[in-house]
């Protein structure tokens, strides 16, 4: 079986020919997922703006305009919500990786990563630490196509080059 660079799991430094380390610092965000997010955002913004505005002031059904004002306030307040899943990044820098998941934050030290997972069917970048656990990254997400196995064939490359020893094990 003729492996990719998403199968490729271990840190036995093959890699494409043409992939360059990035410099640091480098960030990784996973794109389709923020667009949609702020899309939809904007969009429910802008939609329960425009409805509080055309509700009626006066007669059986009058919204006043403190009910207007809240109900346009639902917008945003989804919206922030919404954030949670546009949030995730990976920013590799000299000390090592700052992963920020939906709602928590982890500062690596290189030494500590072992691996770079970008398997078929996971959702995203798993990393394997010294300790035993499994972090995800959701900072490179499986759903972003070829751009997304990159990221992770890069990220792999950088922890590669920063956690290597004079032995190479």
């Amino acid at each position: 079986m003729k492996r990719t660079s998403a199968q490729v799991t271990d840190n036995n430094h093959d890699r494409p020919p043409d992939l360059a380390i990035p410099p640091l610092p480098a960030t990784f965000r996973p794109t389709r997922t923020r667009l949609a997010v702020f899309t939809v955002s904007s969009i429910l913004i802008a939609t329960l703006a425009v409805v509080a505005a055309i509700l009626p002031a006066t007669g059986p059904t009058a919204w006043s305009t403190p009910e207007r004002v809240a109900f346009a306030a639902i917008g945003p307040l989804i919206s922030s919500g919404l954030y949670l899943l546009a949030r995730p990044r990976i920013t590799a820098d000299d000390q090592g990786l700052t992963v920020v998941n939906t709602v928590r934050t982890h500062h690596l030290e290189w030494a500590e990563i072992v691996r770079v997972n970008l398997r078929p069917g996971d959702p995203w970048v798993l990393l394997d630490l010294d300790n035993g656990e499994v972090l995800p990254a959701m900072g490179i997400q499986a759903s972003g196509g070829k751009p997304a196995r990159r990221a992770a064939a890069e990220l792999r490359a950088l922890v590669d080059e920063r956690t290597r020893t004079e032995r190479d094990d």
